[in-house]
């Protein structure tokens, strides 16, 4: 079932067709405004959490529950939505935020997790966030699971959020976890290649990774005063050889095609996947070559849909506080519930 479907439905207006356009425009500061402004409802209920994800790691989430009546409306019952971003995002990012709002008119509960040294928590864990951290990220779906033990758990995430997300649903039997439904939107497929398009694209791309992640590890070096000396590994203003640095000191893995292995989807990854899952990402998106897409496993509950247009994580039809993709992930939500209603029936 892994086979591509091409939805049609995701028309942008003409002049945000372009993959850059919808790539870049989404995150611009000139949009916070009102996307925030549309989010004041989920944002105004959401409340710090800190989740146990085992072995000593904590990760701060932002958990908002709907007001009685919507929740009363959600078809098949409470659920939780457990949201993730991508690298160098946070869970206020706009995309987040914009997702977030959907659900939670729609009476979800919502719990929007900041991944290792993201948004404001390089101060919780003394070691660095690199990608292969996948243990973390399951032990936080767990604890969300143990403070919602009745509700349906539904998860989405975009970019690398939306690979840690494939990756906890091929982890879920082993680790306990009963998720109903997964959405990834533009994950990343085979890291190694998304390098590749980053390092071959438009410069402006690489730049701004490398000027995020830049500033990020200067407040994890202030955060653990002593611990850490970016310096070196800051001056090379590289992508690459700060990826290849921070490997070599960093983590277990011997060289940077190892750790990019290490978290690439393709290949046997999601083989046996038992969580319904899907994948949505555009054939024009500038970080994750579509032909990736063959060298998934053709898995029964693995769906990926594309889109025309798109570009990362963009999905804008115009420059207001929305996007196709909240109304997408919504349905294959609705449609889980469904199919779950339907079982519960026969």
């Amino acid at each position: 079932m892994s086979r591509r479907q091409l939805d049609p439905s995701f028309r942008p207006t003409w002049w945000l067709r372009g993959r850059h356009q919808q790539s870049v425009l989404p995150s611009l500061p000139l949009r916070r405004r009102a996307v925030e402004r549309h989010a004041g409802p989920v944002m105004a209920a959401s409340r710090e959490c800190l989740l146990d994800c085992g072995d000593g790691v904590t990760l701060q989430a932002f958990h908002a529950a709907p007001v009685a009546a919507a929740a009363s409306r959600l078809r098949g019952g409470p659920a939780v939505a457990v949201l993730l971003h991508g690298w160098e995002g946070s869970a206020a990012s706009l995309y987040i935020l914009s997702l977030a709002q959907r659900l939670f008119d729609h009476g979800y509960d919502v719990v929007r997790v900041n991944l290792r040294d993201h948004g404001d928590t390089h101060h919780l864990n003394r070691e660095l966030f690199h990608s292969c951290r996948l243990p973390e990220v399951v032990g936080a779906v767990q604890d969300v699971q143990r403070r919602f033990p009745a509700y349906r758990m539904v998860l989405a995430g975009f970019s690398l959020g939306g690979n840690f997300v494939l990756r906890t649903a091929a982890a879920a039997p082993a680790a306990g976890l009963r998720i109903a439904h997964a959405v990834a939107v533009s994950p990343v497929l085979d890291p190694a290649r998304t390098l590749d398009a980053l390092e071959a694209g438009l410069p402006l791309y690489s730049r701004y990774f490398v000027l995020k992640w830049s500033r990020s590890l200067r407040r994890k070096q202030a955060a653990w005063p002593g611990a850490f000396d970016f310096s070196p590994l800051l001056r090379s203003r590289n992508l690459r050889r700060m990826t290849a640095d921070l490997v070599r000191a960093h983590t277990d893995y011997g060289d940077l095609d190892a750790y990019l292995a290490g978290y690439a989807i393709t290949g046997d990854r999601l083989a046996g996947l038992k969580v319904p899952a899907t994948i949505i990402t555009a054939l024009d998106d500038p970080m994750i070559p579509p032909r990736d897409l063959e060298r998934l496993p053709h898995e029964p509950c693995l769906r990926v849909v594309v889109t025309q247009h798109g570009g990362h994580c963009g999905f804008l039809e115009t420059l207001g506080a929305t996007t196709w993709v909240d109304r997408f992930v919504l349905e294959e939500f609705e449609r889980a519930a469904l199919r779950r209603e339907a079982a519960c029936a026969a």
